[in-house]
């Protein structure tokens, strides 16, 4: 026992030395001493959120959102026949009765208790049958009021007794970089599944001169048509496409602002297509080795290259040369941004342009205006509505002038050329120039009634 006791103290006695040892000549002062004619020493920080409702993620409440989401978002199966492999049978009476139903998968959201849906015009397109699942599993058949296959939004229609949830579009110009998202579709056929991620970017142009919301929400095969929503529940976006080398979800996403998918819902519906009003300028291409030599790639904002005739920027005094820096209340640094507002507008409204013209800014309030020039269907030719001297100098009062021509039309002498009539139906504008060259068939006989300057007739009959 008495053993045991001197080795207990001999522990203590050694422990202690070792700790007084280590705080002598180891342990620095964790403190500072502060006179009092000097200042106290601090350390710099921000006194903003980290989040809209606190200071990390573990305070931003994803469930309000959610909850207001998921019953309002649907399942999209299309059918698709397709033609089957090819046998001596459909060599002989045609592959028309080999056709096998091909099923394809998307999402939609509703934005009206009676049943009105939109998703993705490539989620629908060229599909023979639509169905419809709800969160609560029922299915009904749809129909599809319309389609843009420019913004990628279709609008379909279901028939239900009493209401059903939906969502309200939300202003997607107020979304901000950085703000809490969620994705909300049917990827993989599953149901009713909830993904967050923040807002990576805004006016992200594919190559499309089109703008999207880019997330980090994950998006998969079957979110297509989906809703984009922040953490109010306010629809910010219907969820379009993904960037990824193997087709499935590896960071990037991307959705249609819910001011143009807003704006082209509300056209389909009422005028049955979508009414684009143009500003009528050129932007020069930012990229190309004339405008990386001109230092123009190094410009904030859309620098103007040419302003259409007869166009609402003509009429407002814009300018070959001058840069647009702001449209209403939206700064403009690159081309996306500018047909990304735009795309949100018709014909007729009236914008406010703010342009830096010889280190001058100048505002100008300019009228946008439907378009002008088409390219024809069947022939490519690219024509245009004629103006008030185009009228004068061919002296007719109707008809669509051939602005440019594919290569192997270049021989018939066909650039400056009024066309009156195609196949002796009258074309008054680009209008009836789309609807009647989409008439014409593949393997018959056109005609074209065209006028030159010098006011002359002249008959084109291609086989």
């Amino acid at each position: 026992m008495k053993k045991i006791a001197n080795l207990l103290i001999v522990s203590v006695f050694a422990g202690a030395i070792t700790l007084g040892a280590y705080k002598l000549f180891f342990e620095k002062d964790s403190y500072k001493w502060v006179a009092e004619n000097q200042e106290v020493p601090f350390l710099s920080t921000s006194g903003l959120a980290a989040s809209a409702k606190g200071a990390g993620i573990n305070e931003v409440d994803f469930t309000i959102a959610a909850e207001k989401t998921v019953n309002a978002v649907v399942h999209v199966k299309n059918v698709t026949m397709s033609k089957g492999t090819n046998s001596l049978a459909d060599f002989f009476y045609g592959s028309e009765r080999n056709q096998i139903p091909q099923v394809g998968t998307g999402s939609g959201v509703i934005i009206s208790p009676d049943g009105y849906i939109v998703t993705n015009n490539h989620v629908i397109a060229t599909a023979s049958q639509l169905e419809i699942t709800l969160n609560n599993n029922k299915s009904y058949d749809a129909e599809v009021i319309g389609a843009d296959p420019d913004s990628d939004i279709a609008l379909l229609k279901i028939d239900v007794e009493g209401t059903l949830p939906y969502l309200a579009f939300g202003d997607s110009d107020n979304a901000k970089v950085g703000e809490w998202v969620l994705a909300v579709g049917n990827p993989f056929s599953l149901t009713s599944t909830v993904t967050a991620g923040i807002v990576s970017a805004k006016a992200r142009s594919l190559g499309r001169n089109q703008s999207f919301i880019q997330t980090d929400a994950a998006v998969n095969p079957g979110n297509s048509g989906g809703a984009l929503v922040n953490t109010n529940g306010d629809l910010i976006g219907i969820n379009t496409a993904i960037t990824s080398q193997t087709g499935s979800y590896v960071g990037y996403s991307f959705a249609v602002p819910s001011n143009i998918a807003k704006k082209v819902v509300e056209d389909i519906m009422e005028f049955g297509n979508v009414q684009r009003g143009l500003l009528g300028i050129s932007a020069a291409n930012a990229r190309s080795k004339e405008a990386i030599e001109l230092g123009l790639n190094e410009i904030e904002g859309v620098y103007i290259s040419q302003v259409s005739e007869d166009s609402g920027a003509e009429e407002a005094g814009l300018e070959a040369g001058d840069i647009i820096k702001q449209v209403d209340n939206i700064h403009i640094k690159k081309f996306s941004e500018l047909t990304g507002y735009l795309s949100s507008k018709r014909p007729g409204d009236v914008v406010e342009v703010v342009v830096e013209r010889d280190d001058e800014r100048l505002s100008k309030r300019v009228t946008l205006k439907k378009q002008q020039t088409i390219i024809l269907p069947m022939t490519g030719f690219m024509v245009k509505n004629l103006t008030k001297e185009d009228k004068k100098t061919f002296g007719v009062s109707k008809g669509v002038k051939i602005t440019d021509v594919p290569e192997g039309y270049s021989r018939y002498d066909l650039k400056n050329k009024v066309i009156t009539e195609v196949d002796d139906k009258e074309i008054t504008n680009i209008d009836d120039a789309k609807k009647h060259f989409g008439e014409i068939s593949r393997y018959g006989r056109t005609s074209f009634t065209m006028i030159n300057e010098k006011g002359e007739k002249e008959r084109l009959i291609l086989q």
